[in-house]
């Protein structure tokens, strides 16, 4: 059995230290990076530095110094290209740079600020953790020292670890997606059931979103059309779509968000359809299922490191493709298409990320989908232009 030495030597006791205070206080996670030695990347997309690395290799001339930003930039633009980010602000913290290399000098990664701690008094004095980490010196000091503090970092840094990844699991187990499922059950129903009865014409007649029969009081339709469809296919279209976005975001956000985000979705689609179609019957999920869309977009922007190809690469191309083909094909409502869409963004802001959104994200985001929605009620019932 062989014995492991651990150097604590002053630059990897700064180096713990920092990583315990990035990771524990401030919620970065750290970044797998294949042939990345002697630093380490962390990344909380939700500070004004959404990368932080620390440097503990020995850098002791300009060309080496060049050499790291020119990976640094590299590996940035892979970072950005998986988080679905157009700018990531990155401190890069150098713990042992040779003497004639001056940072201020020398030019850096793109948006990249790089700064060089040598021991505890610069966690004090740098102006860049002054403004940014203000309360970084005052986590960082430690009654331990030496093994004992290894050890104290260690198991702090592996119970957040933990705690991440229960959170991160609990998030993405799949769960049985209840209301997707009643949904479905419904949508169905309600094509066939009058089609049995041979009372499809009144059905429709009756509960299909139409702007007079709504302006006259009839508010029931701004839901119910919601749940009706022209034809089979239409039916059949809709509700595989529905069954392949709803079991995910089901499974993802809970089955109360879920509903909320679909019905307020499904009443934003009907009111957007009548303000530009007045006087033209509307059916069909497909608006409120553009509302799941929305959600799904932004749900997957805070867990961008999870999903991020996904979305760039699935899920906007579909929400892309089918506005264009709304409005090149005859008889799609691509207004209620776009008001679900805007409304599920927005309804989703409020409901909340699970365990990303903030208090503050969530009252701003009801907010927003009250004054979108009454927007679109004072359009169709009260605006005389």
């Amino acid at each position: 059995m062989n014995n492991v030495v651990i150097d604590l030597d002053e630059k990897n006791t700064l180096a713990m230290k920092l990583l315990h205070y990035f990771i524990t206080e401030k919620g970065y996670t750290p970044i797998i990076l294949q042939g990345v030695d002697n630093e380490i990347w962390l990344e909380n997309l939700e500070e004004d530095y959404k990368i932080v690395r620390i440097v503990i290799n020995y850098i002791h001339n300009d060309e080496q110094y060049k050499f790291d930003v020119f990976k640094t930039n590299r590996i940035l633009r892979k970072i950005k290209a998986k988080t679905l980010s157009f700018k990531l602000n990155t401190l890069s913290i150098f713990l042992d740079l040779g003497s004639n290399i001056d940072l201020e000098q020398e030019q850096q990664a793109k948006n990249v600020t790089a700064i060089e701690l040598k021991e505890d008094k610069d966690l004090q004095q740098n102006k860049v953790l002054k403004e940014y980490y203000p309360d970084l010196p005052k986590k960082t000091k430690y009654q331990e020292d030496g093994m004992e503090l290894f050890v104290k970092i260690t198991n702090d840094i592996n119970k957040h670890n933990i705690s991440d990844q229960e959170k991160i699991n609990r998030v993405f187990s799949p769960k049985k997606p209840v209301i997707t499922y009643a949904l479905i059950i419904l949508c169905v129903l309600a094509y066939f059931v009058p089609l049995l009865i041979g009372s499809e014409n009144s059905f429709f007649n009756q509960f299909a979103v139409y702007g007079p029969f709504v302006k006259m009081g009839q508010y029931y339709r701004l839901l119910t059309g919601a749940f009706l469809h022209g034809n089979i296919l239409h039916l059949l279209f809709n509700m595989y779509a529905l069954w392949i976005i709803g079991i995910q975001l089901e499974s993802f956000i809970g089955k109360w968000r879920f509903l909320t985000v679909y019905l307020f979705s499904a009443i934003t689609a009907s009111l957007l359809s009548i303000l530009i179609h007045p006087s033209t019957a509307s059916i069909g999920a497909s608006g409120a299922i553009f509302g799941l869309l929305g959600a799904l977009v932004y749900f997957g922007y805070h867990y961008r490191v999870y999903l991020g190809n996904v979305i760039r690469n699935q899920i906007i191309p579909i929400i892309v493709l089918n506005l264009l083909l709304g409005f090149l094909m005859p008889g799609v409502d691509n207004a209620a298409h776009i008001g679900g869409l805007i409304g599920g963004i927005l309804i989703m802001i409020g409901v909340g990320v699970p365990y990303k959104s903030t208090s503050f994200e969530k009252i701003n985001g009801k907010i927003v989908s009250l004054l979108y929605l009454a927007f679109l009620i004072f359009m169709v019932f009260f605006f005389k232009g």
